[in-house]
């Protein structure tokens, strides 16, 4: 459970630094290399493995903190904070604020910084005169943007929302999508950007075309 909390928070904050990263590279391409050093990639790398590693300890201790005095099989497919709330048999109403808070904290914290890039992104696209120039500064951001949605869309469906409205089903379907799903299609997302890939994706439709 602590090492799915510090993997998954530390992936939206790397989507906050990536699309800082692409902010950088369509507002001041010029500057691009001096502006996103090597220095200050491995810095903010370092600080977004920090705060899941930090986030993960604070759960953990919660967690840590309650009873259980009953069944000892958990209602999942992982061992995740709703599950084990629902399996305690001490009084979580406190620790479901505080971490529900944290949870607030640190989605909307990795979210927001997201949503300001794109405004900056958006705006400096549309002063771009040309319509390819624009297009192929949009298409920097098409796949990771994709990620964005998909992860941090799960997200708000799995954690923001009262505990009176908690479903155990609707959370696996949820959890399944984004510690399993998202990471499979990852890959697949951010290499279509490759030309190699594209040219082999391509010659692959074409062979199965021609073969049917």
């Amino acid at each position: 459970m602590s090492l799915s909390i510090a993997f998954g928070d530390s992936q939206g904050f790397l989507l906050a630094v990536m699309a800082f990263d692409r902010y950088v590279a369509i507002s001041n391409p010029l500057l691009y290399t001096v502006t996103m050093s090597r220095q200050l990639c491995k810095q903010l790398v370092a600080g977004v493995y920090a705060l899941g590693l930090l986030d993960s300890m604070i759960f953990t201790c919660f967690i840590f903190r309650l009873s259980f005095c009953s069944s000892n099989i958990i209602n999942h497919f992982f061992c995740d904070i709703p599950p084990l709330l629902a399996l305690s048999c001490s009084h979580t109403r406190i620790s479901e604020k505080v971490m529900f808070s944290f949870a607030c904290c640190i989605i909307m914290g990795s979210f927001i910084p997201v949503l300001l890039s794109y405004v900056y992104i958006i705006s400096t696209i549309l002063q771009i005169r040309s319509v390819d120039g624009r297009r192929k500064a949009f298409s920097t951001c098409t796949f990771h943007l994709t990620a964005v949605v998909l992860l941090f869309g799960t997200l708000l469906l799995m954690y923001l929302h009262p505990p009176s409205s908690y479903s155990m089903d609707r959370d696996k379907v949820a959890s399944l999508f984004y510690t399993v799903v998202i990471p499979m299609l990852n890959p697949l997302i951010y290499s279509l950007r490759n030309t190699e890939v594209k040219d082999a994706l391509r010659k692959s439709m074409n062979k199965l075309l021609t073969n049917s």
